[in-house]
Parts: C-alpha cells; structure tokens; sequence
C-alpha cells in the first residue's frame, strides 16, 4: 500500500507542499494562512490516513517525541507495572516509548543504551545495572537527559527515582522483632553492588543493632539469578533452618519470595507455624496466597510517573537541576508472621 505524502495532499489540493507542511506542525496561523485552506488539509490528510515521517520530524524539529526505556527484567511485576506507568504519562505527554530489558547485564545495558541514542531518542529512563562510576559519567556526559529508577550509582550526581529501600527494610525488621522473631535470616540477591539491595540491608542492620540484637552475617545469605536458582535457594535455606535454627526469613525482592515460597513448600515447612516470612515488595499474588505475605510495598505506579515528570523537566530545560527523588514505601501486615512452632525441621 502506497504511503501517503505531503506532495500527495498537495497535489490534490492545488498547493504548495510547504503550505502543507506548515499547516500539519501546526504552523498555519503563524504563516498567516486562512482557517479555510487549514481546515481543507486537515480533512484530506484524515481522509487519505497521512502519517508523518517521524524520522524526517525529529530532524526538522530537533526532537523525536520518543523515550528510550532500559529495564532490567520485563518478566518482574514490578518493573512491568513502572513501565506501563511511564508508557500512559509518556502518551499523555505525546511520546512514544522505546522500551528494552537489560536482564541485569551491564555489556548488553551498554549496547542498548548506543542503540537508543542512535535512534534520536529525546531522553532516557533506566534501572542501571551499571556498577561503574564512569560508565554513568559517560551517559551524563553525553549530553541526553536521564533518569535512574530504582537504583542508582553513588558518587554521581544524576537524576533518580527510587522507594524508600532502607527504612522499608528497617521497619519490616522492627516489626519482626516486636513478635519475639530474633532470628529474621535476609535472602538477598546478585548483583550485589546495587543500592537497591545495599540499602536494605542496611536497613535490616541497622534495625538489629538499634534494639540491641547482634548482626550475623551468616544469617545474611546472596542468592544468584541464574538457572539454578531453585538449587541455590533450597541449599540457603536448608542450612539456616537446620544450622542456624531461624525463627523467620526477610526476602529482599517479590521474585525471591516466590521461589522461597516454593522451596519451604516442598520441604512441608508450614506457614507462619514453622517459619514467619516477610518479602520486600509487595505483588497482587502475596495478599491472596494462604497464608498472605508480609510485605513491604512500592509505589510503583508513582516511580513511573513522577520518573517521566523529572525527565520532561530536564528535556523542556537543559539547565534544570538534577532531582534525587525517594519515596515512601508502605508496611503489611498480614498473616504469614506469626507464633514460631520450634523444631519441626526433620522433614528436610
């Protein structure tokens, strides 16, 4: 099928391509031309389905109306849920989203990222898996305005938007130890140099400490995403449960909790009986299981909007200052923390 060009409406019309153009960028009034021929381009553009060469624009208007989107695992509720947030605000906005998923490797992170700045995109949103300080300066350097959601990288001053990590974190483990739960074990996952995981694991230390409780490090365990994860994580939690004799386990993101529901259900480990478990990040699947799940939830709606908001900010004008933007998480109570049931491990 033929695309429809601007010569096309011209022609039929009997006027010039630059009267056309001028009249759809919304230029006909500056231009001093009549409502009557406006209204004649617009109603043959409609009727003939004329699309913009989009490509064409962003060169003629300096911008492409489109926003690069890196994520680190689409497969995540919580990272879906932020880019749909961000796709609806960039929409309103009158943006198209370019969206990839790192999957937390910073060599394919990198490759996107020239990808995406290649394709003219007017800015970038990112949960960076970067580690390395220069390889944010770089971005920064570039000149591209950029957004951080969910982590960022210390020591560079950036743009980011992110949850409350450590007070979640330290409230969740206050509220542990308010039910006599003084061995709360922290399953945290790679990579570990996120600050993401870094704050809340201080938060959990930080609590321990402040109501007199010792921090054990052998309490603390890091489970890789890989493809033996369910192996990495039955082996965890058979030795904290048996060695380390834990009365509960703090989970530091949705999908660990999921695979350590599992696990705990194949050793017919009973829910709050056994064992209490908290996770940090709460999805729909936690309030309805049985028992429900403690938890600690983001706003993930919010991290998508106000994300896109800063990053119009900073595209609208260059010499805006930087925003570092927390925002505050909320505590769960439900039902799977409870009285402890001791020694019903020999099942394993």
């Amino acid at each position: 099928m033929k695309t429809t060009s601007l010569k096309d409406i011209a022609n039929q019309l009997g006027v010039s391509t630059t009267l056309v153009s001028m009249v759809l960028n919304d230029r006909g009034d500056e231009k001093g031309i009549s409502a009557e021929t406006q209204k004649k381009v617009w109603d043959l553009a409609k009727k003939l389905n004329y699309r913009p060469n989009q490509v064409a624009r962003s060169l003629r208007l300096g911008n492409s109306k489109t926003i690069g989107l890196i994520i680190a695992d689409i497969s995540n509720v919580f990272y879906s849920v932020i880019a749909k947030s961000i796709e609806e605000k960039a929409s309103e906005n009158g943006y198209s989203i370019m969206f990839m998923s790192s999957e937390e490797n910073p060599e394919k992170e990198d490759e996107m990222l020239r990808v995406l700045m290649n394709k003219g995109v007017d800015g970038l949103i990112l949960s960076t898996s970067f580690s390395d300080r220069n390889q944010i300066r770089r971005l920064r350097d570039s000149n591209i305005p950029f957004v951080l959601i969910d982590r960022y990288v210390p020591g560079v001053k950036t743009n980011y938007v992110v949850s409350g990590n450590y007070q979640g974190a330290f409230d969740m483990t206050e509220h542990l130890l308010s039910l006599g739960l003084t061995k709360t074990a922290l399953l945290s996952v790679t990579p570990s140099h996120l600050t993401t995981m870094k704050h809340r694991i201080s938060g959990y230390q930080e609590a321990l400490r402040k109501n007199g409780h010792q921090v054990k490090n052998k309490l603390i365990k890091e489970i890789p995403y890989n493809n033996n994860i369910r192996e990495n994580m039955e082996k965890a939690l058979k030795q904290l449960i048996l060695e380390e004799k834990i009365d509960s386990i703090f989970f530091l993101n949705n999908k660990l909790t999921i695979e350590g529901l599992n696990a705990l259900k194949r050793f017919n480990i009973r829910i709050p009986y056994d064992i209490s478990i908290a996770s940090f990040d709460d999805i729909e699947l936690f309030k309805f299981s049985y028992p429900a799940i403690t938890s600690v939830s983001q706003p993930k709606e919010e991290i998508g909007k106000v994300a896109f908001e800063v990053l119009l900010n900073q595209i609208n004008d260059r010499e805006a200052k930087t925003q570092q933007i927390v925002l505050p998480v909320k505590l769960n109570i439900r039902e799977s923390c409870g009285n402890i049931v001791k020694n019903l491990f020999t099942d394993i």
